[in-house]
C-alpha cells in the first residue's frame, strides 16, 4: 500500500516534522509564525496565478505550511512564549502560591504527587503548571482533582538524573509542560471552600464514588486494583508485585486504559446497536450512541489524556466503519494523529504512550492482512487463533522498537499472554462495565461479585504463570536511539517486501539489516575502547564503578544496592561481565592518590589528590584540607545535607573545588590503568 498517496497521512506526518523541529530549535513565536505567514501567502500566490493548474507547487506549499503549524503549535506551548507564565515573575526563596489541583499522579513511598495549574502567584494573576509533593504521613495530602490550594513554597527545578542512563523525569515532566516542583508541609496549606468544577473534575468526582461503591463489596485486593486500571484508568491501587508480573508477561497493556480497550468497547457497542442498521436513519442513530459511549467510557475513566486520546482515535473508526472506508483506515488514523496534535496537545508526540498506541495501531492494519492473506486456516477454531496471533504478532512488530528503547526488554511469550486473555477481554470489559454501574446503584448480587472477582483471579493466575518462564524474557537489552531507527527501518522494508516483493526492495531491505548491524557494531567497539572510574550517586550508600571495556568492577560493601544503582549505566555502557569487591580506604588510579574518609572520621597524613567523603564522617575538613592538602573533595549520597552545606562551604572559602553527587550527578574518572589499593 502506498501510504504517502493518502493527503491526511502526508499532512499528520509534515505536522509531526514541524513539532519536531520546533521541539528541537526551542525557537521564539515570532520565527515559525513568520514562516506560516509566508508558507500560507506562497500557498495563495500560485493558486490564483494558474487557477490551480500547478498541483505539485500548491502541494508543496500545502505542506510546508503545516510544518509550520506543527513548529507554531509547539512554540505555544513554551513557557518563554506564554505572555503571564509563572517563571517571568520575580522569583524568592518563599512566595505565595495560589493553584488548581489538574491530574493526581501516582504516589511513592515518601510523598503523593500532583500536576497543579497556577493561578496566581504573590498575588498576581499567572498560569503554567507545577508540580506540587506532600509528605505521605498526612492524610491532608489526598487531594482531588479541582481542589484549589493556596500554599507557601519555594519552587525549584525538577532535578535531572543523578547517575547516568537513569529515567529522566525532568524531561518527562518538561515534555507535559511542568518545569518546577514545590515541597511544602501542610501548616504552609489552606484548602478553598467551594472550587469551580471543571468536566475533568466531574469526572474525577464519578470515578472516585464509583471506587467507593466498589470497595464495600468483597473484591480481593489485586482483582480490585486490577478492576480500577482495566475500567477506570486507575492504576495506583495495583499492587507493586502484580503489576510486575504483567509487564514480565507482556500483558502490561491490559492495565492501561488504551486503544486495545476503547478498540473492544467500540466492537461491542457496533454489535449490541446492530439491529438500527435496519430501521431509517438507524446508522446516523448507531454511530452517535456509539461515539456517545465511547466518550461515556472516557467520563467514567477520569479523563486522563491516555484515555482521551484512545477515544478521539476510535472516534474517527467509528467514522469510518459508518461510511464504509475501512480500506481507508489509515487516512482515519491518520485524522485522529492530526486533530489531537492540533487540538488537544502537540506535546503529546513525546509521550510513550501515544508512540506506542499508535506503532501498535498502525502495525495491525497494515501487518495483519499480510499475514491473514499468507495463511488462512479452515478450521474454524484454528482460524481464529490466527486472527489473534496475527493481531499479536502485528501489534508487537510495531512496538518492538520502542518497548526495547524504553524499557530494554523483550517478553517472548507475549503472543500466549494474548491468546489466552485478548479472546476474553471484550467479555471482562463488558462484564466489568456491569458491574459498576450495578454497584452505583447498589444492587450488585452477591454472585455477581464472586463470579467476577473468580475471572479477575484466573486471568492474574494465568499471567502469573506466564511470567514465570523467566528463560522467555530478555532484559537489561542495550538499545539506542541509532538502533530505534534503523530496526523501524528494518520492520518497514521488510512489510514493503512481503506485501509486493521486488529486487529492489529486498536490496532495501538487506542494506537495512547491514546497516543494523553495522551500527550495533560499531557502538559496541566505541564501548569497549571506554575506560572510566564512576561515582555513583546513591542515598545511605556508597558505590564506586570502574569500568574497563565491557566489564565494570563495583565497589562497595552492599552487592545488591550496587547492582540496583548501576543496572541502568550497565545497560546504556553495554556491560557483558561485573563483579564486586569491598570499599577501602585508600586507592590509586592514572598515579593519584584517593582518600576514601567514612564514618569513623579516621584519616592518615600524607599528600592525596582526591578525598571522597562518605557516610557522614566527622572531621574538622579545614583541618582535613591542611593536613592532606586534596586538589578536589568528593561528596557522594551518603552524607548528611547539613554537613554537605558546611563542606561546601569551606571548600569554597579555601578554592578547592567541590563536588556533591546529589546536586550535580556521578562524578567520572578518565581510567588509563587499574585502580589499586595502596596497602598493595
Amino acid at each position: 500500500m502506498r501510504l504517502l498517496q493518502f493527503i491526511p497521512i502526508k499532512l499528520s506526518l509534515f505536522l509531526m516534522m514541524g513539532i519536531i523541529v520546533g521541539y528541537l530549535l526551542k525557537a521564539s513565536l515570532v520565527f515559525p509564525i513568520l514562516l506560516t505567514i509566508i508558507f500560507l501567502l506562497g500557498l495563495c500566490f500560485p493558486f490564483v496565478r494558474d487557477k490551480g493548474k500547478n498541483p505539485s507547487l500548491f502541494g508543496i506549499m500545502a505542506m510546508g505550511l503545516v510544518f509550520c503549524i506543527g513548529m507554531m503549535a509547539i512554540s505555544l506551548t513554551f513557557p518563554k512564549n506564554i505572555p503571564n507564565h509563572y517563571t517571568k515573575q520575580k522569583v524568592r526563596d518563599i512566595q505565595i502560591w495560589q493553584v488548581k489541583i489538574q491530574e493526581v499522579l501516582k504516589a511513592n513511598s515518601f510523598s503523593r504527587q500532583y500536576i497543579a495549574k497556577v493561578r496566581e502567584l504573590d498575588h498576581k494573576r499567572v498560569t503554567g503548571d507545577i508540580l506540587l509533593r506532600f509528605p505521605m504521613d498526612s492524610l491532608l495530602s489526598r487531594f482531588q482533582v479541582d481542589d484549589e490550594l493556596i500554599l507557601l513554597g519555594d519552587a525549584k527545578e525538577i532535578s535531572p538524573p543523578l547517575n547516568p542512563y537513569q529515567f529522566n523525569y525532568r524531561k518527562y515532566m518538561g515534555n507535559r509542560g511542568v518545569l518546577h516542583q514545590i515541597n511544602t508541609p501542610f501548616n504552609g496549606v489552606v484548602v478553598l471552600k467551594n472550587p469551580r468544577r471543571t468536566l475533568r473534575g466531574h469526572a474525577a468526582m464519578v470515578r472516585s464514588q464509583i471506587i467507593k461503591n466498589l470497595k464495600k463489596h468483597p473484591f480481593g485486593k489485586k482483582e480490585l486494583g486490577v478492576m480500577q486500571a482495566l475500567l477506570l484508568g486507575q492504576r495506583s491501587d495495583i499492587p507493586e508485585a502484580t503489576y510486575d508480573t504483567y509487564k514480565k508477561a507482556g500483558a502490561v497493556h491490559i492495565l492501561a486504559v488504551s486503544g486495545l480497550h476503547v478498540g473492544i468497547l467500540l466492537l461491542l457497542v457496533q454489535w449490541l446497536l446492530k439491529p438500527l442498521s435496519r430501521v431509517r436513519h438507524g446508522k446516523n442513530i448507531q454511530l452517535v450512541i456509539t461515539v456517545l459511549c465511547l466518550w461515556g467510557f472516557a467520563f467514567i475513566a477520569g479523563l486522563s489524556p491516555s484515555v482521551v486520546r484512545a477515544v478521539t482515535m476510535f472516534s474517527f473508526m467509528a467514522w469510518a466503519l459508518y461510511l464504509k472506508r475501512p480500506g481507508n483506515t489509515f487516512n482515519f488514523v491518520a485524522l485522529s494523529i492530526l486533530f489531537i496534535l492540533l487540538v488537544i496537545d502537540p506535546r503529546m508526540l513525546f509521550q510513550v504512550g501515544f508512540q506506542m498506541s499508535y506503532a501498535a495501531v498502525l502495525a495491525i492494519i497494515w501487518i495483519y492482512p499480510l499475514l491473514q492473506k499468507w495463511w488462512q486456516p479452515k478450521n474454524w477454531v484454528l482460524g481464529k487463533g490466527w486472527q489473534l496471533l496475527s493481531v499479536s504478532i502485528a501489534a508487537q512488530l510495531g512496538v518492538l522498537p520502542l518497548g526495547l528503547f524504553y524499557f530494554h526488554q523483550f517478553p517472548a511469550l507475549f503472543f500466549i499472554s494474548n491468546l489466552l486473555i485478548v479472546p476474553f477481554l471484550g467479555l471482562i470489559l463488558g462484564m466489568g462495565i456491569l458491574v459498576i454501574l450495578l454497584a452505583s446503584l447498589d444492587v450488585l448480587p452477591h454472585f455477581l461479585v464472586q463470579t467476577y472477582n473468580g475471572i479477575l483471579a484466573t486471568m492474574n493466575h494465568l499471567v502469573g504463570w506466564v511470567a514465570g518462564q523467566e528463560t522467555f524474557l530478555f532484559s537489561d537489552i542495550p538499545f539506542d536511539q541509532g538502533q530505534l531507527l534503523l530496526l523501524f527501518f528494518i520492520i518497514i522494508s521488510l512489510v514493503i517486501v512481503l506485501e509486493n516483493p521486488r529486487f529492489n526492495k529486498l536490496a532495501v531491505l538487506c542494506a537495512a539489516v547491514l546497516g543494523f548491524q553495522g551500527y550495533t557494531l560499531y557502538t559496541n567497539i566505541r564501548t569497549s575502547a571506554k575506560n572510566e572510574m564512576v561515582v555513583f550517586h546513591r542515598i545511605k550508600h556508597t558505590v564506586l564503578g570502574q569500568k574497563k571495556g565491557r566489564h565494570l568492577a563495583l565497589f562497595t560493601n552492599d552487592t545488591a544496592l550496587g547492582k540496583a544503582v548501576t543496572t541502568n549505566y550497565m545497560i546504556g555502557e553495554r556491560i557483558v561481565s561485573w563483579d564486586f569487591h569491598p570499599l577501602r580506604n585508600t586507592y590509586i588510579l592514572n598515579g593519584k592518590r584517593i582518600l576514601i574518609v567514612d564514618s569513623l572520621g579516621v584519616y592518615p597524613t600524607g599528600h592525596f589528590d582526591i578525598v571522597l567523603l562518605t557516610q557522614s564522617p566527622k572531621v574538622n575538613l579545614d583541618r582535613l584540607l591542611d593536613t592532606l592538602q586534596p586538589k578536589m573533595i568528593i561528596s557522594d549520597g551518603s552524607n548528611y545535607h547539613s554537613y554537605i552545606s558546611r563542606w561546601k562551604s569551606t571548600c569554597s572559602r579555601k578554592k578547592i573545588p567541590f563536588h556533591h553527587t546529589g546536586e550535580r550527578g556521578v562524578f567520572y574518572f578518565s581510567v588509563q590503568k587499574k585502580l589499586m589499593n595502596l596497602a598493595h
